[in-house]
């Protein structure tokens, strides 16, 4: 392929789904990044003076929350979090974010429930999954790049829709990977979410609605009922994220061998960029079920097979 992508992964159980396809098969890659609004999409909300519009999201996070304790003080965390994003400058969200790299392998937050994936997204940047296993001076060295970028000339204004854009720019390289991966001669991969007049149609959807829940199923449902398609099942359009982190769990523990193998002697280890043991160490958990964040450990493995092939490659 062109370029790593988390997508390698996951490569061979799609192309023996699609093998048994026909000549034309449809996805719904980029779904969620097109029609779903990014967290950081509350801060736009209180940026137009619509806090209204903030009431069912964070109530809905609450909800999913619990009857806890912790869920009392969901609703406040999450609108100072977003005033706070608000008030923050392109320039000075990205120098917070270089500023919180250096110790990133060291107090990685554990994201356990969806209000503290939304409290860590409301931010311009924020290290990424696998920051959490890379080395002191790879860490630095990004630190170093994003100070320089921060200081650069932009016209982004808007950190919601700066962090959407960005999302959806690597959801649509990824299923570009994932076509050159999968690719099986005579048939057509589409995702039709990730077309252009699609996407321009749903950046005019008002982000008030976008950020109510289950907005993605409803504006779908509705997109098929001016079609003509109307019986459909309870649940549709609302995949579960339980379902594919354990079928991604399972898959983790039958392909264990072979990924502590292929992080036997690594190159990205010999790059200076990760620890191999502490790599190993990350993979056995992750398969005994511990929390780690999945996304992460395909980055790596991925970026390492990638390298691998390259260089096989080029002999």
């Amino acid at each position: 392929t062109d370029e790593p992508a988390p997508s390698l992964v996951l490569a061979e159980r799609h192309r023996r789904r699609l093998s048994a396809g026909s000549a034309d098969h449809l996805v719904g890659h980029g779904a969620r990044q097109v029609l779903d609004a990014h967290p950081a999409r509350l801060a736009d909300l209180l940026m137009d003076r619509r806090r209204r519009h903030l009431l069912r999201p964070v109530a809905a996070l609450t909800k999913a929350e619990g009857p806890t304790a912790h869920s009392l003080f969901v609703p406040l965390t999450l609108y100072r979090a977003a005033r706070r994003l608000a008030r923050t400058s392109y320039r000075t969200g990205l120098e917070s974010a270089a500023g919180l790299l250096p110790d990133a392998n060291r107090r990685a937050p554990d994201l356990v429930t969806p209000a503290d994936a939304s409290l860590a997204a409301l931010a311009w940047s924020r290290p990424g999954p696998a920051a959490r296993w890379l080395t002191g001076e790879a860490l630095a060295e990004v630190s170093v790049r994003l100070q320089e970028a921060a200081i650069r000339p932009t016209s982004v204004q808007r950190p919601g829709e700066a962090r959407a854009r960005a999302a959806l720019a690597r959801g649509a390289a990824d299923h570009r990977i994932l076509e050159q991966a999968t690719e099986i001669r005579s048939q057509r991969l589409h995702a039709p979410f990730l077309d252009n007049q699609v996407v321009r149609a749903a950046r005019a959807l008002p982000e008030s609605l976008r950020v109510q829940p289950g907005a993605r199923a409803a504006i779908l449902r509705r997109v098929l009922g001016g079609a003509g398609i109307h019986d459909l099942p309870p649940g549709w359009g609302a995949p579960s994220q339980a379902t594919s982190t354990a079928v991604t769990r399972t898959g983790l523990r039958m392909a264990l061998p072979d990924l502590m193998a292929l992080f036997d002697a690594p190159l990205l280890a010999d790059a200076g960029l990760v620890e191999a043991r502490v790599v190993r160490k990350a993979l056995r958990a992750a398969s005994e079920g511990a929390p780690l964040p999945l996304d992460g450990l395909a980055d790596l493995a991925s970026t390492e097979l990638w390298l691998r092939r390259l260089l096989n490659r080029r002999g």
